[in-house]
Order: C-alpha cells, then sequence, then structure tokens
C-alpha cells in the first residue's frame, strides 16, 4: 500500500465519520407539551386556573404613597409614607358551594415609625361560613375617614346568609388577648332599586358593654348619599370609648376620571367631650390603575386634617 492510497482511505473514512455526526446534529428532540394559563371568569375579571387544577387563582394589590397633613401637630404638620398591598384569592366550586381562601399582606414604611409587616387579612370560606381574620360586621362605615369602629378585625367565625336583596349573618370574635373574652356580632341587611340599609349589633362580653349601628345609602341625583349613626352603652373593645356618633357622605362621579364626596360626621365620647369635622374627598384616575386623592377636612379644634396621596393598584 502507498502513501497515495493511505491518504485516500484516511480522508473516505473522516468523512463517513463526520457525515454521521453532521446526520446526528440535525435531528430535534421532540417538544415538550406546554401548559398556558387558562382565564377563569367564573369567579369575575382577574381569576386564572392554576394548571392542571380547578382552582381559580387572582393576585391583586396596591402600591401606595401617602402625606399625611395635620396642622394640629406641633412636631410634624406632615408625614409621609410608603405602603404596599399584596392579595391573593383562591377560589373553587365545590358541592357545598363556593369554597375561597384570601390572604392579604401589607408593608409599610414610615421614617419617623420605621418599617412594618403584617397580614392584614387571612380567612377560608365554604358558602356562607367564613373562618380566619378579617374585619367582621361591625367594620362598614361611610365615607373616606375612621370613627365608626375603633377595633373591627379579629380571628374570629361568622355566617351569613344573602338572597334576594336580603342579609343575615352572626359571628364570634376572639376579643380578649389575656382572658376568654368574646364578642358577638349581628347584621341585617336589605336593599331594593337605588335603596339599600343596614343595622349591626355587637356585644363585648368582658366589658359587658354592647353598641349598635346603622347604615343607609340611596341614589340621589348624580351621586349616591349615605348616612349613618353608632351608639354604645359603655366602652367596649368595638367602639372604645365613644359614646355616639353620626354622619353623612355624598359622592358623586363628575366625570370617567374624577369623583368628589364632600361629607360631615359628630361625635361624643362617654365623658361627654364632642367633636366633629366637615371635609372632603377629590379622587382623580390619572391612567388606568393609577390614581391621585386629595382628602381635606376642618375639624372643631380649628385644624386642617387629611393626605395626599398616590396609588398604583392592579
Amino acid at each position: 500500500m502507498n502513501i497515495k492510497t493511505l491518504l485516500l482511505g484516511s480522508a473516505a473514512a473522516l468523512a463517513v465519520v463526520s457525515g454521521a455526526r453532521a446526520a446526528d446534529a440535525i435531528v430535534a428532540a421532540e417538544p415538550e407539551p406546554a401548559e398556558y394559563v387558562k382565564v377563569c371568569d367564573a369567579f369575575g375579571t382577574g381569576f386564572f386556573y392554576i394548571p392542571g387544577t380547578e382552582n381559580c387563582l387572582k393576585i391583586g394589590g396596591y402600591v401606595r404613597f401617602n402625606v399625611g397633613i395635620n396642622s394640629a401637630d406641633d412636631k410634624r404638620k406632615w408625614d409621609a409614607t410608603t405602603k404596599a398591598d399584596l392579595q391573593v384569592t383562591g377560589k373553587s366550586e365545590s358541592e357545598l358551594g363556593t369554597l375561597t381562601g384570601y390572604f392579604e399582606a401589607v408593608a409599610t414604611n414610615d421614617d419617623g415609625a420605621g418599617n412594618t409587616f403584617a397580614i392584614d387579612s387571612a380567612y377560608l370560606q365554604l358558602g356562607g361560613f367564613k373562618a380566619g381574620y378579617f374585619a367582621g360586621y361591625f367594620d362598614a362605615g361611610i365615607g373616606e375617614n375612621s370613627g365608626w369602629a375603633d377595633k373591627s378585625k379579629f380571628n374570629a367565625v361568622s355566617y351569613t346568609y344573602e338572597a334576594d336583596g336580603f342579609g343575615i349573618g352572626l359571628g364570634l370574635d376572639e376579643t380578649g388577648e389575656a382572658s376568654n373574652g368574646v364578642g358577638i356580632e349581628g347584621q341585617i341587611s336589605a336593599g331594593a332599586g337605588p335603596m339599600k340599609a343596614k343595622f349591626i349589633g355587637v356585644y363585648d362580653t368582658d366589658a359587658e358593654n354592647g353598641a349598635v349601628k346603622g347604615i343607609a345609602s340611596v341614589d340621589a341625583g348624580p351621586g349616591s348619599l349615605s348616612v349613618a349613626g353608632l351608639w354604645s352603652n359603655g366602652q367596649n373593645i368595638y367602639t372604645g370609648k365613644t359614646k355616639w356618633s353620626v354622619g353623612a357622605a355624598y359622592s358623586v362621579k363628575a366625570s370617567d376620571q374624577l369623583t368628589f364626596m364632600p361629607e360631615f360626621q359628630v361625635s361624643e365620647k362617654l365623658d361627654g367631650t364632642q367633636n366633629w369635622f366637615v371635609g372632603a374627598l377629590t379622587s382623580y384616575q390619572i391612567t388606568s390603575g393609577l390614581a391621585a386623592s386629595l382628602d381635606l377636612n376642618y375639624n372643631k379644634d380649628e385644624s386642617v386634617s387629611g393626605y395626599f396621596r398616590l396609588q398604583r393598584s392592579f
């Protein structure tokens, strides 16, 4: 065998090997099956099916920048805070009704108070039955400002029945931190056409005192008018030291983007001290998911309080 024959044979062998490798390289692998997120519209907008299950999930929340205003505070006339809120809702249908799980967490940064992180609400619900940490019936109020409940969130159980504009409910709250205190809440609500009303009663077994609250609203003119009244027979965990309170708010949508709501409230504490304020909330939808709000109130002590807020909701 001469040199020429040897070289030709080697070249042919290399060509065969290289061709085999090239053939192997162009063989396409079988694509893996892809699972796409499927919209779940049975429970409203924003829900989607968790792949491989019949559970529907919704994720929402907001990021808020808030500047509080209080001319009566000698140390801080204004106070800026940033808040992040995350809400997760899971729903599915069962033979006993809609099964819900809800979780909401809130993180807040305030230069004066530092960072805080807390569970705002967490509960399970099957039909009208509800158990977990959540705001009870007595949390209901009107307007933008607080004053309709001193405390409303507890580890609790409740059952609410609703049908044809009528509702009735009963709840039990764990109110005692160092005792076996129990709070009892009851609610009756009704609505017909443009009118809605609810009556709420609570009783604190530790304090042996209770309170009642009534709220009514009606569509009037270009907006909606709401009125509320509260009365307690003594200090309790739901109303604190408030004896009575009455107020009204009128919300009008001036345009698709602009909402204006004037309101007032008068209240009296158990020691006879009276307070009142008049004010207005103006909200403007800058774009989808982004809103600006300005709330200003004039108080009995001649101070001005309120806030300016930017909020990105999702």
